[in-house]
């Protein structure tokens, strides 16, 4: 029996260690002279590196195996899998014909999803304090790639495994730059781990659906992925804005600033308000 515990400590890592590999995948199809259809084999690896990333924790939960050695494991797999080798997607993607400035901006990604990584990992050794928090702070290190991963796989259904165009490399690379800084950020952004059923949250449910079914039937399946992320980010920059205007309201009529924070409790820098090993 207690041999059985100790090998159920390794399930949850077995997970992160699937999602490295799948990251590590991603990479040699990236190096050398990455044809399209590599570049989109890539993308996939570090879609699928997601799905392993996001279990990881929850197995660790389940089975109650959770350990700091877990946690650090995952926040050097999320460094290799969503932070370097997104870099290195994007670079090969659409950075590369950008010379110097691509590659600042490539490597900008990785450092700032590393910086992110290590900011909370701090925190949450500092924290004093446990619990789940509805929101992330900043933008969380795998959903930045899939940023990356998004685009990746629109752009070859689109134009069927063709090279990227000239004219959307500029736009690509601010694409990439907002995300590096969105994730070192203090942009709360939700974890949705408060969400209960309720008529509001079925609905915006439905409405999801909708759409992803038919942006799936007007153009293609992997543009779901990109209506998805965009409707994430618009969510996060709308609630920032309005807990900005709210702060800023109760500064006119002069109430403190303790008042208006009551809105924004769940809104901590506290990675470990985070369930371990989930999105750091």
């Amino acid at each position: 029996m207690v041999k059985l515990r100790k090998l159920m400590f390794v399930l949850p890592n077995l997970f992160t260690v699937t999602s490295i590999f799948c990251g590590f995948y991603a990479l040699t199809l990236c190096s050398g002279e990455a044809t399209p259809a590599q570049l989109y084999q890539a993308a996939i690896a570090i879609f699928f590196a997601m799905f392993f990333d996001g279990f990881d924790g929850r197995v660790a939960r389940l089975t109650r195996t959770q350990s700091q050695f877990g946690v650090e494991l995952d926040s050097l797999a999320d460094v290799v899998s969503f932070g370097v080798v997104p870099a290195m997607l994007a670079y090969k993607w659409a950075l590369a014909p950008l010379g110097l400035v691509g590659i600042f901006i490539a490597f900008g990604y990785a450092a700032c999803g590393a910086l992110r990584l290590a900011r909370f990992n701090v925190i949450a050794q500092r924290s004093p304090h446990g619990g789940a928090s509805a929101f992330f702070v900043g933008l969380p290190i795998p959903f930045a790639a899939l940023g990356i991963v998004s685009m990746v796989l629109a752009h070859y259904a689109l134009s069927h495994g063709s090279q990227l165009p000239a004219t959307v490399q500029v736009p690509i690379a601010v694409v990439v730059v907002l995300l590096s800084l969105l994730m070192v950020s203090t942009i709360p952004f939700r974890t949705f781990k408060h969400v209960r059923p309720s008529s509001v949250s079925i609905g915006i449910f439905v409405v999801l659906c909708a759409l992803s079914v038919a942006v799936s039937i007007l153009w293609h399946p992997a543009f779901v992925l990109v209506l998805l992320f965009g409707a994430y980010l618009l969510m996060g920059f709308g609630e920032s804005m309005l807990a900005l205007g709210r702060r800023l309201s109760a500064a006119r009529v002069g109430l403190p600033a303790a008042a208006v924070a009551l809105e924004d409790d769940d809104v901590d820098e506290d990675e470990d308000d985070i369930d371990e090993q989930d999105y750091l």
